[in-house]
């Protein structure tokens, strides 16, 4: 086999097995936290229902194009060298540790240095913006909705009305991120993606989202679970939600890739600082250090991207 197709299919793979035991548990955390009592393959057959239309869709619409354009200013290298491996094997070892790092950086960064402005100034932009809409959000709903949440179980009756729920905003938001996110795993293959590089692509995915669910979630779960109250099926469709419009938007704004982890942690940061102010009245300082923490996690991402660009340009050279 020629090594430069064996590398693009690992890189694939990696990155693959990176993306989505990293960044879909901002998406399906809520999922999975809430719904514990399911059994894993039943969650699995509807998430991976939804990334199968969303990736055919994408295929069909864009003269096979599974990113939706957002890999026209990231060329496939030629050759296609083993150090383009470096980037998800490093993304691997920091989600084992449980650290949210951003894989459009990590990866998107060595295919194209120059794009990193425009793709970090987008990301921020998102953070402040989920930030900001937590912030009024939660101010707005918390002494009536989400302090009610927290008091009291969920009633058979209630559970009526919020799976469905759940499970469209869950859909919907999934959907949103996948059409973002598609673009960090699909630079290893061919831009034009052909109908059998398409199906084979697809069952690797279909099988590395099956294992996350089996693992319910991994490490990166634990950061989902140390926010207040959100196993709460109720408190999760919000804020799946909320995150699945800001998506939305940032889709329409432009084809510039971005961070969804930046995204996802503005709007649980946002969340936890309005929450604990309409509770307790106060801005504690517990909150505030975890709202830093996981900034501080997420710019180490951003920091271990920029040194991997040199230390690859230094092999290539």
């Amino acid at each position: 086999m020629d090594p430069s197709l064996l590398f693009m299919w690992l890189g694939f793979i990696l990155a693959g097995y990176s993306v989505v035991g990293n960044d879909s548990i901002q998406t399906l955390g809520t999922f999975l936290s809430s719904n514990e009592e399911r059994s894993w393959y039943v969650l699995w057959l509807f998430a991976g229902g939804i990334l199968t239309a969303t990736l055919v869709y994408g295929w069909a619409t864009h003269g096979g194009d599974v990113s939706y354009g957002r890999l026209d200013k990231y060329p496939l290298p030629q050759p296609f060298a083993w150090y383009y491996l470096l980037p998800p094997l490093v993304l691997m070892t920091l989600t084992r540790t449980g650290i949210p790092v951003s894989t459009s950086f990590l990866i998107l960064t060595f295919f194209n240095e120059k794009n990193l402005v425009d793709m970090t100034t987008k990301s921020l932009l998102g953070y402040v913006v989920a930030f900001g809409a937590a912030i009024l959000i939660y101010m707005a709903i918390t002494k009536t909705v989400e302090k009610r949440f927290i008091e009291s179980e969920v009633s058979p009756r209630d559970r009526k009305i919020w799976v469905p729920l759940q499970w469209i905003s869950t859909g919907f938001l999934w959907s949103q991120w996948l059409i973002q996110d598609f673009a960090n795993i699909y630079v290893y293959l061919p831009r034009g993606t052909s109908q059998s590089t398409l199906i084979v692509s697809l069952l690797i995915l279909l099988i590395l989202l099956a294992y996350i669910f089996y693992s319910k979630g991994g490490a990166i779960q634990k950061i989902v679970k140390a926010k207040t109250n959100t196993i709460d099926i109720r408190s999760a469709t919000i804020i799946d939600a909320t995150y699945g419009i800001i998506l939305y938007f940032f889709k329409e704004l432009s084809n510039i890739p971005m961070s969804t982890t930046w995204v996802f942690i503005g709007l649980l940061a946002g969340r936890e600082i309005a929450l604990r102010y309409q509770l307790d009245k106060k801005f504690s300082g517990p909150v505030f250090r975890m709202v830093l923490a996981d900034l501080a996690k997420v710019a180490f991402g951003l920091v271990v991207s920029i040194v991997l660009v040199f230390i690859i340009k230094f092999l290539a050279a």
